[in-house]
């Protein structure tokens, strides 16, 4: 997953995500957020000597790390540095039509917010980027530096759930340019306050322009579906999200599609024609031990949700 200084970490929810997953010989697994390959090569030991792992991230960084973690189980292991929407098209460049599990572990990694320059965190001094793959696309400091005040505020309160998003954007317009990650836990600060115990009071506003950044709710939506449609029957997909957003996502998206009829439920006669092609494995999400959560406090947040392929169309 990630690592602080050189020490690497365990996964978040590694033995829940290897008892989900079930890994075999000869299967076929991708892991869509690969971070440092802790996942993968739980994956790849367990379904030794001849399972595969398409190995997918945006950090060009985090790919290098899962290079070096990864490289004992050599050909086994397929990399590609991207986004997970486009797991399918990796897939086909190896001759991958279906697979027999899929992993995604959302959101950002401590070996992200650990690295001051790549902007993830309020509690370090560095550039407004908070880009997954800093090749690519806008920064948080382009969105807090141009979009309009009113624009600015719906991307707190949507991603971020944060009710004092209005006059935040406000105080954000007001010191203009915003340069740092200090600028901005500055202006938020000049609203909510000093950090008490507690969540610190930035951790909304990151996260709203962390989501922003990187589009992950909607890349989260459109990779859930292309998931669905690379499972082979009885192949599973897991999902690791952090907060309430994205489980919501995960969550509707696993009910719906382990549903015959998706029509309203007021509605006499079914016209939908929707047939169920999941079986929902957790019922509940599965959340980290008190062992995990003192040797990991991100683990705290973890939700893991799992599904099971029906049938293939």
């Amino acid at each position: 997953m990630a690592r602080q200084g050189s020490t690497p970490h365990v996964p978040v929810l590694y033995h829940e995500v290897l008892a989900a997953l079930q890994p075999a010989t000869k299967g076929r697994y991708i892991d869509g957020t690969v971070g440092a390959g802790g996942h993968s090569r739980g994956i790849l030991e367990q379904s030794a000597p001849h399972g595969e792992v398409l190995a997918i991230d945006r950090d060009p960084d985090a790919l290098k790390l899962a290079k070096e973690t990864l490289q004992p189980f050599g050909s086994r292991v397929h990399f590609f540095h991207g986004s997970y929407r486009d797991m399918k098209a990796f897939a086909r460049t190896i001759d991958w039509e279906q697979v027999d599990g899929i992993l995604l572990d959302l959101g950002v990694s401590s070996m992200q917010v650990d690295q001051a320059e790549r902007g993830f965190s309020f509690l370090q001094s560095g550039p407004l980027d908070m880009r997954f793959n800093p090749q690519d696309g806008m920064t948080a400091a382009d969105l807090v530096n141009t979009l309009p005040e009113q624009d600015l505020a719906d991307i707190l309160y949507r991603y971020g759930e944060e009710r004092r998003s209005r006059a935040i954007a406000r105080a954000i317009i007001k010191r203009r340019p915003l340069v740092t990650t200090d600028d901005l836990v500055a202006a938020v600060i000049s609203v909510l306050g000093p950090a008490r115990r507690g969540i610190h009071p930035a951790t909304r506003t990151f996260q709203a322009l962390r989501i922003a950044v990187n589009d992950e709710l909607t890349t989260l939506e459109d990779v859930l579906q292309i998931g669905l449609s690379l499972l082979r029957s009885g192949g599973r997909m897991a999902v690791i999200s952090f907060h309430s957003l994205e489980d919501r996502i995960v969550k509707h998206f696993f009910r719906r599609e382990s549903r015959d009829c998706i029509c309203p439920p007021e509605q006499p006669v079914c016209t939908c024609h929707h047939l169920a092609q999941l079986e929902m494995v957790t019922r509940k999400p599965v959340t980290a031990s008190r062992e995990e959560i003192d040797r990991n406090p991100r683990s705290r947040s973890a939700k893991l949700r799992v599904a099971e392929r029906l049938r293939v169309a």
